[in-house]
Parts: structure tokens; sequence; C-alpha cells
């Protein structure tokens, strides 16, 4: 049966820009939410410091939760050899923190969609880099997970996976037992595109899923999908919202993941408006899974 963890995506400047939230005070706050586990962010403040990697991780284990998954950014695009080089290093390194802190996935990226990158060229970037991380992650006993982005919120472009079509040709290059994908189904409405369409696509490799809603504050599908511009009008249009109250179908999103018979880690990405609609995101999950798990 899958299991639950929380993020902290209400939390995120608190923690990673402006130090007002310290990483303790998030465990201690999720401490009241009815999950298994909390997905970790490389970009935490207080993770520059790696004494405090075991540290943190006491902390979660003490609650009776685990950190199965990391989430982290890594640019695989850039055409600099060097450039990539350090990236390459940066994803060893964040394969070492979620090793220490006792997780079992961290994501990958492809990398920014940038304007003078054909598609053969971007998918082999980041083909091949991602590959190049596979044994030191096999090493640690690490899943490296690849999620259908939509853009890191620190970089120029959006993901250069981000539609479809693309994101399937870097999935079905890179065949190894320690790969998979994290599946996010609000990314693809950032895409235009279809949820549903995309898991069925990768259902077969999908080992995490990110659970999320998104509502339009504006419009209709229609409107967002004629929207000139890609990914960056998209988001104009959609928020983050309680899960179960959006767009997602979880429905049809459990039914063809148990036809799968996926039953991995489920992290929680909403709560963005605090705490209780974080606890109500989760009553709802543990509702559906249980109905499509028992």
């Amino acid at each position: 049966m899958p299991k639950l963890a929380a993020f902290p995506k209400a939390y995120m400047t608190a923690l990673c820009k402006d130090g007002t939230m310290t990483v303790s005070e998030w465990i201690k706050l999720a401490d009241t939410l009815e999950v298994e586990g909390l997905e970790w962010y490389a970009g935490f403040l207080e993770m520059e410091d790696e004494a405090n990697w075991p540290r943190f991780r006491a902390e979660v284990e003490a609650t009776g939760r685990t950190i199965p998954m990391m989430c982290c950014s890594p640019d695989f695009t850039h055409p600099d050899a060097d450039f990539r080089a350090k990236e390459v290093a940066k994803q060893k390194r964040w394969i070492d923190m979620t090793h220490t802190l006792g997780g079992s996935y961290c994501r990958v990226l492809s990398g920014q969609r940038r304007p003078e990158l054909s598609i053969e060229e971007g998918v082999k970037l980041a083909a091949d880099s991602i590959i190049e991380c596979l044994p030191y992650a096999e090493e640690k006993g690490i899943t490296l997970i690849l999620e259908n982005h939509y853009k890191d919120d620190f970089w120029e472009y959006p993901e250069f996976a981000q539609q479809m079509d693309i994101f399937c040709l870097l999935v079905d290059a890179v065949q190894h037992p320690n790969f998979g994908v994290n599946y996010d189904p609000s990314n693809t409405y950032l895409a235009g595109e279809d949820p549903i369409e995309l898991l069925k696509r990768v259902s077969d490799r999908v080992v995490t899923m990110h659970a999320s809603d998104r509502y339009l504050a504006e419009g209709t599908l229609e409107d967002l999908r004629k929207e000139e511009g890609g990914a960056m009008g998209y988001a104009k249009r959609l928020r983050h919202g309680e899960i179960g109250q959006g767009l997602n179908d979880y429905d049809a999103i459990f039914t063809e993941l148990k036809s799968k018979g996926f039953d991995g880690w489920i992290s929680i990405e909403d709560g963005v408006d605090g705490i209780e609609q974080l606890q109500r995101s989760v009553a709802f999950l543990q509702k559906k899974i249980a109905e499509y798990w028992n």
C-alpha cells in the first residue's frame, strides 16, 4: 500500500530564503499530520552544514517518521561540459544527503529549455548526465527519480522535458534499475496537456508521486491551452489548492497506478494556505488510498 509524505510547500521562502522558520520547527509542525514521511528539500538553508544532516534525520525519526525522498534541481542541459560536470557533482552530493537522511529516492530533472537547444541534443545531454550519476546512486542504494517538472524557482527557462513527448523520450533513454519516474499530475496542466495521458505512457516506470491539485484562477482549460507563450502563461491561470478540490482526477490516477502494482511514496506538495489545508489534503488522500489499495 502506498505511504504518504508531506512537503513544506507553504514554508519554502521561510526555510530556504529568509530563515524565518527552522527545519526543526517544520518537523514539529509536521508532527500534526497523519503521514509516514517528510519529503526533504536540498535547498533548506540549514542543509548547507553537513553536520545537520544526521541531526535532522534523528529529529524526524523521533516523531515516528522517515525521510523517503529528496527534492533537488540539477540542470543537465547546459551546452558547456564543465558546467554539466559541476551539476553531476552537485547531484552526487544530493545523493549523499539523501543517503545520510535515510532516504531511498533522489529527484533529477532534465535542465532548462534553452532556446538554442534541439530536442535531440537536449535529451542526449540530460540522459548522459543522469546515466553518469547512476552508478554512484546504486552504490548508495538510492533510486534517481525524474519528475515531469515545470520550472525551478531559480531558473531562467522552463523545464526542457516539460512536454510529455520529450519527457517520454528522456525516460526511454535511461534504462537502469535505480531509475524511475516521479509523477506529478498538476505539472502536466502547466504544459497544457492531459495528466492521465502522460500517466498511461509512463505508469510502468512510476516509483513515486507528487500529490497536488490545481484550480483555474480565471478562464477555462481551453483558454489555458490557447495561451501563447507556453508555460510562462499557464502559471498565471493556475493556482495550487486543496487536494481533491481541483482539476486532478484522483480516481483515474489511482486506478492506473493500482493496475501497475504501484505501492510507493506519495508526497503531498500542496497546503500553500497553511497546515489546516495540508491536513485536509492528507485526509482526502488517506481515504482514496484505502479505497483503492485495501
